[in-house]
């Protein structure tokens, strides 16, 4: 590329301060319409302040009250980009849940990138916020969508804005997954933008916390459920920034910064988990080794494999997988599920017992087991399950909420 055209894209983005790794996506990505099969374009959804599109993926035959995922596309990308790359609707077809695709264009913001850093587009009740959160009233109405099983993601520009929204709505988002973006609030001008890329405020927890709390005034939860992806080789979105998001949700949370667990997974991943008081993962950070900017994904065939590689989505491992396991999407119970009280498997309601079967390392990563020197503990009971993998495999029957234990003999309510 010839210098006097990089300037000129180079002062293009100072100019609108997104994401600085825009300059380097703009000869290598082209939007194009969201078309591909499957993905449909939903219109009058509502007001639309922000002025966004809305587009949606719903398998066949989705039941009513089945959960809900927004994915939120980065800078440069469209919802087509992420819907094909993503991974996402492998598991919407496989676990059965609806996937909303919100899109932004050029006229709100010259490189497509959602606003995370403007006050009256990320805030509560106001612009692009406001727009995705009309979308997901729409497909409440419209498919069924439980409205306790409301979860957002997004890549980049798209993770800032998921963490804006996990802030200024926690009353309708049950969780959320922030890859390779920023913590919420950190900017509220154009002009704090590229600041918050490459090095985010030295606040303490408590300052990163109290973001969070000044965006729904008076809220005292239930909080989302927040996993936080990173490249440690991402010289975009600076790794100190999953730093400070970690150290917001968890002082949101009321946790501390200390992991309840660590371990290894596939692509030279570090997953660190912070449980809540009832030992349930509430914040879970995963850090890839030596990867840049963009999403984890992992093509392939296999049950932990989606998505394909394209610019910014990068071949390491199925973040979508290990976040759709997080939330409890594989058909677990829901960690970020406050409930409704009387519904069964809320606290002090004993109901029906559940029963999950799936891999100590599933039962793990779905908070209904806890590990221990290697080997798996059920939850409540601590009976001993084996090895910490995915080759051994257990059905558990949960009876009251949180109190689990091994019926591989047969699991009846």
């Amino acid at each position: 590329m010839r210098p006097s055209i990089l300037k000129r894209l180079c002062r293009r983005v100072a100019a609108t301060a997104v994401l600085g790794l825009l300059a380097a996506t703009l000869s290598v990505t082209t939007a194009q319409p969201a078309a591909a099969a499957g993905l449909q374009q939903v219109t009058g959804f509502g007001s639309n302040p922000g002025n966004l599109q809305m587009y949606a993926y719903t398998p066949a035959g989705l039941p009513a009250n089945a959960p809900l995922v927004v994915a939120l596309h980065g800078c440069t990308q469209t919802a087509n980009a992420y819907y094909t790359n993503s991974g996402w609707p492998k598991y919407a077809d496989e676990w059965g849940f609806a996937v909303v695709f919100p899109q932004t264009t050029s006229a709100n913001n010259a490189l497509s990138c959602f606003s995370w850093f403007d006050p009256n587009e990320d805030t509560r009740g106001k612009g692009e916020a406001a727009s995705i959160v009309q979308m997901v009233d729409y497909a409440k109405k419209t498919y069924g969508s439980d409205a306790d099983r409301v979860y957002v993601t997004g890549l980049s520009a798209g993770g800032g804005m998921t963490a804006d929204l996990l802030a200024a709505y926690p009353d309708v988002f049950a969780g959320g997954s922030v890859a390779s973006g920023l913590p919420a609030q950190c900017a509220t001008s154009q002009a704090a933008a590229s600041g918050c890329q490459t090095g985010p405020q030295k606040l303490t927890p408590a300052q990163w916390g109290d973001k969070v709390r000044a965006a729904h005034p008076g809220y005292g939860g239930p909080w989302p459920r927040v996993a936080i992806w990173q490249g440690t080789s991402d010289y975009t979105v600076y790794p100190a920034n999953a730093t400070a998001l970690r150290d917001q949700w968890t002082d949101v949370w009321g946790i501390g910064q200390t992991p309840s667990s660590t371990d290894s997974l596939p692509g030279g991943t570090t997953r660190t988990v912070y449980d809540d008081a009832s030992g349930k993962p509430a914040v879970e950070m995963y850090s890839v080794s030596g990867m840049g900017h963009g999403l984890p994904v992992s093509p392939g065939s296999g049950a932990q494999q989606c998505g394909s590689t394209a610019a910014y989505f990068l071949n390491t491992l199925c973040s979508t997988y290990y976040t759709g396991v997080f939330w409890g999407l594989d058909g677990g119970t829901e960690p970020g599920d406050p409930g409704d009280p009387g519904d069964p498997g809320d606290p002090g309601d004993p109901g029906p017992a559940q029963c999950y079967a799936a891999t100590n390392y599933a039962h793990v990563t779905a908070g209904r087991a806890h590990l221990s020197g290697g080997y798996v503990y059920a939850n409540g009971s601590d009976q001993n399950m084996g090895l910490y993998n995915v080759f051994v495999s257990h059905t558990l029957k949960e009876s009251p909420a949180g109190y689990f234990v091994i019926a591989d003999s047969g699991c009846t309510g």
